[in-house]
This record gives C-alpha cells, sequence and structure tokens, in this order.
C-alpha cells in the first residue's frame, strides 16, 4: 500500500508555515515552540478546520515524549486512570511530556473530573493537549485549568489556494468552477473539501459531478414547508433531503434556529422549538442515521406549529 496515499494525511501540515490561516494564533504557538514549553491548551472549532492537525503539529516541533488519545473512541474513566495517568506518572528522559486528547468533549463528566486533578498533579512534568468541537461540553473546572484557544477557519479564497496548491502537486489538472463548488459546499471543513477532491481524482483530472453535490438550496424547500405546513409537508421534507444528497446535517440545526421568526407561530412555539432543536441536536452525536435524528425533529416542529 503506498505510504499516505490519503491527501489529508500526506498534505497534514508540519510547520507551522504550512499551517492554514490563524495569523495570531500561530504566533501563539510560535513562542511556545522557541521556548519549548507550554500551558495546557483546549482549542475548539467546527470539524476540519486544523485542531488535531495543530495539536500534532505543536508535539512534533517540541522535544517532548507525547502520548495521542482520541476521546471519542475511548472516553471513559478507565482511559484517565490507565493511560493517561499511566503515562504522566512515567519517567523521561525529554524536558516536557504533551498528552494530546482529541475530541475531548466525548469525555465522560466522571473522565474530566479526574483529569483536572491529573492535570494539577503532573504540572511540573506533563502539558496536555484537549480539542473539541463544542466548547460547552467541557466542564469549567477544566477549562480553567488550559488556554482556552478558538479555531477560527480560514478564508474560502485562503482554502481554495491551499488545495489548488495539493492538486498541482499531484499532478491534478482542475477547472476553477469544479473548484470553487467544492470549496462552497463543504467549507470550512477542510478535510472534507479535500477528501472530496480526492474522491472525484479521475486519471489526474478533478471531475464533479454537480448532481452529486448538495446544493444550499434544500435549505429553502424546508423553510418553505415549515412557513406554509400541510398534510404532505412531512413527506415533501423527507424528498427536499434525499434529493439533496447530504451527509452531513450539522448547519440545518443551526439554520432553524437563525429562522425561528419565519415560521414560529408564537412565542411559546418558538420556545418548544428551541428546546427541541437543542435535545436533537445533543442527540446527533450518538445516532448512527444522522438524517432520521434531523427528520425526528422536523416532525417534532411540524407538530408544534400544527398545533396553534
Amino acid at each position: 500500500m503506498k505510504e499516505n496515499s490519503l491527501f489529508v494525511e500526506k498534505y497534514r501540515s508540519k510547520t507551522l508555515d504550512e499551517y492554514v490561516g490563524n495569523e495570531q494564533l500561530k504566533q501563539i504557538v510560535e513562542k511556545y515552540i522557541n521556548n519549548n514549553d507550554l500551558q495546557n491548551l483546549l482549542l475548539y472549532g467546527t470539524p476540519g478546520t486544523g485542531k488535531t492537525t495543530l495539536a500534532k503539529l505543536i508535539v512534533n516541533n517540541f522535544d517532548c515524549d507525547y502520548l495521542y488519545i482520541n476521546a471519542s473512541d475511548e472516553r471513559g474513566i478507565d482511559t484517565i486512570r490507565d493511560k493517561v495517568q499511566g503515562f504522566a506518572s512515567s519517567a523521561s528522559f525529554k524536558p516536557i511530556k504533551i498528552i494530546i486528547l482529541d475530541e475531548a468533549d466525548f469525555l465522560t463528566i466522571q473522565a474530566q473530573a479526574s483529569l483536572r486533578n491529573i492535570i494539577e498533579t503532573y504540572s511540573r512534568t506533563t502539558r496536555f493537549i484537549l480539542t473539541c468541537n463544542y466548547l460547552e461540553r467541557i466542564i469549567d473546572p477544566l477549562q480553567s485549568r488550559c488556554q482556552v484557544l478558538k479555531i477560527t477557519p480560514p478564508s474560502k479564497k485562503e482554502v481554495a489556494q491551499h488545495i489548488s496548491i495539493i492538486l498541482e502537486q499531484e499532478n491534478v489538472n482542475y477547472e476553477l468552477e469544479d473548484l470553487a463548488l467544492v470549496v462552497n459546499k463543504h467549507y470550512p471543513d477542510i478535510r472534507k473539501i479535500l477528501n472530496t477532491c480526492q474522491v472525484n481524482n479521475v486519471e489526474g483530472t478533478l471531475k464533479i459531478d454537480k448532481t452529486v453535490l448538495a446544493s444550499n438550496s434544500y435549505k429553502d424547500g424546508v423553510l418553505k414547508e415549515l412557513k406554509s405546513p400541510s398534510k404532505s409537508s412531512f413527506k415533501n421534507i423527507r424528498q427536499i433531503l434525499a434529493d439533496s444528497n447530504l451527509d452531513d446535517f450539522e448547519e440545518i440545526y443551526r439554520f432553524l434556529y437563525d429562522n425561528l421568526d419565519e415560521y414560529g407561530n408564537n412565542d411559546l412555539a418558538k420556545a418548544m422549538i428551541v428546546i427541541e432543536i437543542e435535545s436533537y441536536m445533543y442527540h446527533a452525536n450518538f445516532r448512527i442515521d444522522k438524517e432520521i435524528n434531523v427528520m425526528a425533529l422536523l416532525a417534532s416542529i411540524l407538530k408544534i406549529i400544527n398545533n396553534k
């Protein structure tokens, strides 16, 4: 098997010069690297914007021993007690040890509570880098022990330039229109943009099937049905989502919240809808089929709207 066959791994930034965007953040990290010391960090932001890349970049440019744990796979208190504490308490010939807890917002409350004590106990020898999509899922005592840094996605122009460089290095021919289509569809998820380009690389040419990429018009269709609900609205919305070929429903939760005033009958109905959005958005992280979860939310919203 060809080493680093995936573009996302082959072109993962290894130095700050290669890291796209976040100039102020890069200045902070550069100081840490120059001093070979850092505070405990909590990096948060939307998926695919470079949190894990930055965490790995830091440890690769430090004189350190490090441990990487994906907390979405190992989220319990046993992981903290056994792996994390075991590594933090072990001897090292390097000046510092760093533990990366990727997707730390999946850690249980008990695991997070245990982690805060370990951070304090081994503060002389060990630093922690936590990454998460949802900052609110990290308990306050853990946040207070870290420098919290938001990963702001680079602009669409910067992303397009970054992807074009990679395609040129891979000798992939492309049309600017096709590249713009992919960037507009998946921004700010750079990982998904790059994966889409690799999947659609046909014999050295980027070929995008425009009928496959979902259009943002599906949101307008859903909103239209919510504003004028009928007996067929549920069926119509279900068809709209099916035709849109969506594989990621994250943005629809915010869209439903932002446009609440357009379809909410009254203040009570709006309040009930917000509660439903919050509930289904939270449970989406634990559902295998995201589309079913979204349709359940929309069914609940339609029920609230129709009970005038």
